[in-house]
């Protein structure tokens, strides 16, 4: 079998920052993947509860200094990396005085939902872009996860489509049961907005929402996974609306777990 590469996308991963499941699961697969014989990149938000000094981040100067658009502004990328302890992986991280170095993730302390969460979601999704193409690394996989990535698979298939990085790489889209509730301000169309992309393409995002976000990422990632069988009608309503065509999966938590998406990264790349 070949030495494939993966690149993992998330909000968080142990043992840096956990807020849900999804920092577990990043922080298990890539390793066991790694065992496998693959070869892994691991690109998080650096977010302000994140201690730089305890978890011994250091900024990556070759790779900082991209300025990113949202809209019609533009703001600064600065990339860090930190090692896991007691394993031989690396963490990326997406950096941004605006929007990450509040000491808090998607809500603040009155567990009110930060207004520019759109914003911040789009801005770490072109990051994370821009980074894999100055590290000069091509993934076969890019895998997603949550929400907050799931304008990675619409770029990969539009803007970055005959980037000699991304020509070949496939997507896997993890949803989990994340969702919330609010509505987001503003032009959020043109702030996602990227060479190549029509506005058609864009539509499921005019209801600025959580189910925009991921029925966006449903569309055009290559697999969708949901993470577990517990039900949840946000997100069986979300997996339902995938086309027909869509290769839907739902990867419990089990013995089989880690097999499970070893097998799947084989057939997309196979």
């Amino acid at each position: 079998m070949s030495k494939y590469k993966i690149l993992y996308v998330a909000s968080e991963i142990n043992p840096f920052l956990q807020t849900t499941e999804v920092a577990d699961f990043v922080r298990a697969l890539p390793q066991a993947m790694q065992e496998r014989g693959m070869e892994i990149r691991i690109l998080v938000p650096r977010f302000g509860l994140i201690n730089e000094r305890k978890n011994r981040l250091h900024e990556v100067v070759r790779l900082s200094g991209i300025n990113i658009a949202v809209g019609d502004e533009e703001k600064p990328l600065i990339i860090k990396v930190a090692s896991i302890p007691n394993a031989k992986l690396q963490v990326y991280f997406i950096d941004n005085e605006d929007y990450f170095h509040r000491k808090s993730v998607f809500f603040d302390k009155e567990e009110n939902f930060h207004a520019d969460n759109d914003e911040r979601a789009i801005f770490f999704c072109k990051g994370v872009l821009e980074t894999v193409k100055k590290l000069g690394w091509s993934p076969d996989i890019v895998h997603c996860n949550d929400w907050m990535t799931s304008l990675i698979p619409l770029y990969l298939k539009t803007t970055y489509k005959n980037d000699p990085i991304f020509k070949d790489s496939k997507s896997v889209f993890t949803l989990y049961d994340n969702e919330f509730e609010h509505k987001f301000e503003g032009d959020l169309i043109n702030k996602v907005m990227m060479m190549d992309i029509e506005e058609s393409m864009l539509e499921h995002l005019n209801s600025k929402d959580f189910e925009g976000f991921v029925k966006l990422g449903i569309e055009y990632a290559d697999a969708v996974i949901k993470s577990k069988n517990e039900t949840n009608k946000i997100i069986d309503k979300l997996i339902s609306s995938a086309p027909k065509d869509k290769k839907v999966e739902t990867i419990q938590k089990d013995d089989n777990f880690l097999d499970s998406y070893y097998n799947l990264y084989n057939e997309l790349v196979g």
